[in-house]
């Protein structure tokens, strides 16, 4: 999922990632923020990928084809990623059981351990993958974290969210109820 070709779209990103990776709040109000989720022109298939999880077992994306998937890039480093993981952690609660999966992915590179005890410690349940070499980052063009895709049940991209938001707000759970009831925005 790429941003608009024309150069001022890519300022605005730029403008806009730079921001968020000061810690400024996206789009002038203070985060973490209900503002729209980036919706794509083109619906595109998420890329696959493989990544170890925190316990050694092997996650792959392809196998949430058939659930709305959260996909989170986050740093356990990162205070916006840290602050948001109790809303995505009611998310997963709320609707896990409706077809949703929250897959994070730690951007945390080296020995695991710090991502393995902020986990236990916060007692979040959903899967977590580590991405210490930043491969499928890069793949995903992250640029700032946290980053997060919406990828609908047919394994294709349904939005994107740059910066810290509040996962289990009103305007949230509406789209991934829509996403949950019809597979499709």
């Amino acid at each position: 999922m790429r941003a608009d070709p024309d150069a001022g779209a890519c300022l605005r990103w730029g403008v806009l990632a730079l921001g968020l990776m000061l810690g400024l709040p996206a789009a002038g109000g203070s985060a973490p923020t209900e503002a729209p989720i980036e919706r794509p022109r083109a619906r595109l298939e998420a890329p696959d990928f493989s990544l170890q999880g925190l316990h050694g077992e092997t996650l792959r994306l392809s196998a949430y084809r058939g659930r709305v998937v959260i996909l989170n890039f986050w740093a356990s480093f990162c205070a916006p990623c840290r602050h948001e993981m109790p809303a995505l952690q009611r998310l997963w609660d709320r609707y896990r059981d409706r077809g949703l999966v929250v897959l994070a992915v730690a951007a945390d590179r080296g020995d695991s351990r710090q991502v393995r005890r902020f986990v236990e410690q916060g007692g979040y349940t959903f899967p977590v993958a580590l991405d210490p070499t930043g491969a499928v980052r890069n793949r995903y063009e992250v640029v700032v974290l946290p980053t997060t895709y919406l990828i609908a049940r047919d394994g294709r991209f349904s939005g994107r969210a740059l910066g810290e938001r509040q996962w289990d707000g009103p305007a949230i759970r509406s789209l991934v109820e829509s996403l949950l009831g019809t597979g499709v925005p």
